[in-house]
């Protein structure tokens, strides 16, 4: 059901500060297991209910943590997802925004070797509504159980676009938060060949942003895809050189824009609207269309 969460899902949380604690409350609220907290030098306490320990190692342990959601400050945060590594956990994913470029460059070489599926940093998060499975930031009310994954570069964009499909009756499968920095551990390619492969998925909806190639990476992937995607590429009036909030979301040369992403997303058979407001009529007929609504 969904992809990389599901009903198995027992939640670490690194950084178990005001942020952790607060999606712990929420996580659990909406009936996510939260089997542990880590924050070094305060284990053996227990927080909000959830027991503290001093290393993710412990948390797998004695908890059978599986996923690490991570909110350590920015300069310590690869550090965290290199311990979740380590540990032996199967998705990390790193809400922290503003981790240095230099690390990631050094996370991203390191995961190569492990079996950890990162996702982030800069990122909301990932849900999978059906599995009650939720590690993020992002707002449970507006999702419901269904058959379209949500792909996103941006999070308050992923949670309109949800909203919108919400409100036409169109459940997810799952939503993921790739994340809005240079340099993420999961692509939006990544992403939609693990929707590509889950049998509880028609269909796709992917945010994009201008700025860098992943966008027409993924259109090469879309190529070879069996389920439809609708696609939204945000920032189509941004102007060469400006930075729209994400550290990724700048445009350096004529393939950061969003008209070639555009282009490159229809060419490859994905069904691309122009405002974000139409993200979810348009996902009704492309739904219709294929006889999957």
């Amino acid at each position: 059901m969904g992809v990389l969460l599901d009903e198995q899902t027992r939640v670490v949380i690194q950084g178990f500060g005001g942020a952790g604690q607060r999606e712990a409350r929420n996580c659990i609220a909406y009936g996510t297991a939260v089997v542990c907290g880590v924050t070094p030098g305060r284990g053996g306490q227990e927080i909000e209910g959830v027991p503290i320990r001093n290393t993710v190692q412990q948390a797998v342990n004695e908890f059978g943590a599986n996923v690490s959601l991570i909110f350590v400050p920015a300069a310590f945060a690869a550090d965290a997802i290199l311990e979740a590594a380590d540990a032996g956990i199967p998705v990390a994913i790193c809400i922290t925004e503003g981790i240095p470029t230099r690390d990631m460059v050094g996370v991203k070489r390191y995961l190569r070797s492990s079996g950890t599926t990162l996702i982030g940093p800069n990122c909301p998060g990932v849900m999978t509504p059906g599995a009650r499975a939720r590690a993020g930031i992002m707002p449970p009310d507006v999702y419901t159980p269904g058959n379209v994954g949500v792909i996103s570069r941006s999070g308050t964009l992923v949670y309109e676009a949800v909203d919108q499909l919400t409100r036409l009756g169109i459940g997810q499968s799952s939503s993921v938060g790739v994340g809005g920095d240079p340099i993420i551990g999961t692509s939006q390619r990544e992403a939609l060949a693990l929707f590509e492969a889950d049998t509880d998925t028609a269909a796709v909806v992917m945010i994009g942003e201008i700025g860098g190639t992943a966008e027409q990476e993924a259109a090469e992937y879309i190529k070879q895809m069996s389920k439809p995607v609708v696609a939204f590429i945000a920032g189509a009036t941004a102007p060469p050189g400006r930075r729209m909030g994400h550290a990724g979301a700048i445009i350096a040369g004529k393939a950061g824009t969003a008209q070639a992403k555009q282009a490159a997303l229809m060419e490859a058979g994905a069904t691309v609207v122009q405002s974000p407001s139409q993200i979810g009529v348009t996902t009704r007929e492309v739904l219709k269309a294929r006889g999957l609504a």
